[in-house]
C-alpha cells in the first residue's frame, strides 16, 4: 500500500466534510422548519375500541330517551319545522358507509330506506353489533334522534364509529330527509 501523507489527508478532510455537511443538513433544516406539537388535533380522530364479545355491555331493552337529545322540548317540535333539502345536506356524513336507495345494498353500514319505524337491527342482509340487536323495538323519530346525537352513548358498543351530530336541527332536518327514503313515509310525531 502507498502511504501518500497527501491521499490520506484528502480522504480525511472528505469525510470530515461529509459529516459537517450531514450535520449542517439535519440541525439547519430543523431549525428552518421546525414545528411545535399540536396542542388539539384539527380534526377528532375516533378510536373504536374492541372488546371481546363477553365484555361488551348490551343493552337488554329499547326505552325512550330520558331526556331530549336537543335539551330541549324534543324532536317532536324540531321536526315540525325540519328541512328535508337541509337534511339532504346533512346526508353526505352518512353517504360513505349507508345508501338510501330502495334494494340498495348494505355499505359499511345498513341500508337505510324506510328506517323510520323499521325494527332497530331489522335491515336485511347486515349483520349489526350485539349493542343494537340487543335493543329491540322500533326506530322512532325519538330513538332516532337519541342514536344520531351520540350512538355510543345511545346503544355501548355499536359498531357506528360515527361520533354524532350536536345540532338538534341537524338531525332533524336529517330524520326529516330519512323519512322520505319510504313507499308510505311514517306520520310526524
Amino acid at each position: 500500500m502507498m502511504k501518500n501523507p497527501a491521499f490520506i489527508t484528502y480522504v480525511g478532510l472528505s469525510l470530515l466534510l461529509g459529516i459537517w455537511v450531514v450535520l449542517f443538513a439535519h440541525y439547519g433544516s430543523e431549525f428552518l422548519y421546525h414545528t411545535d406539537e399540536i396542542e388539539k388535533p384539527a380534526y377528532p380522530l375516533i378510536v373504536v375500541e374492541e372488546a371481546a364479545p363477553e365484555e361488551q355491555p348490551v343493552e337488554t331493552a329499547a326505552t325512550e330517551p330520558e331526556a331530549p337529545a336537543d335539551g330541549g322540548e324534543g324532536v317532536a317540535a324540531l321536526l315540525a319545522a325540519a328541512d328535508a333539502d337541509a337534511g339532504a345536506k346533512v346526508s353526505k356524513k352518512c353517504a360513505s358507509c349507508h345508501s338510501f336507495d330502495k334494494g340498495g345494498p348494505n355499505k359499511v353500514g345498513p341500508n337505510l330506506w324506510d328506517i323510520v319505524g323499521r325494527p332497530i337491527a331489522g335491515g336485511e342482509g347486515y349483520k349489526y353489533s350485539d349493542a343494537l340487536s340487543g335493543l329491540g323495538g322500533e326506530w322512532s323519530y325519538d330513538k332516532l334522534d337519541g342514536f344520531l346525537a351520540k350512538p355510543k352513548d345511545f346503544a355501548a358498543g355499536t359498531k357506528m364509529s360515527f361520533a354524532g351530530l350536536k345540532s338538534a336541527e341537524d338531525r332533524a332536518n336529517l330524520i326529516a330527509f330519512l323519512r322520505g327514503f319510504s313507499d308510505s313515509p311514517k306520520p310526524l310525531p
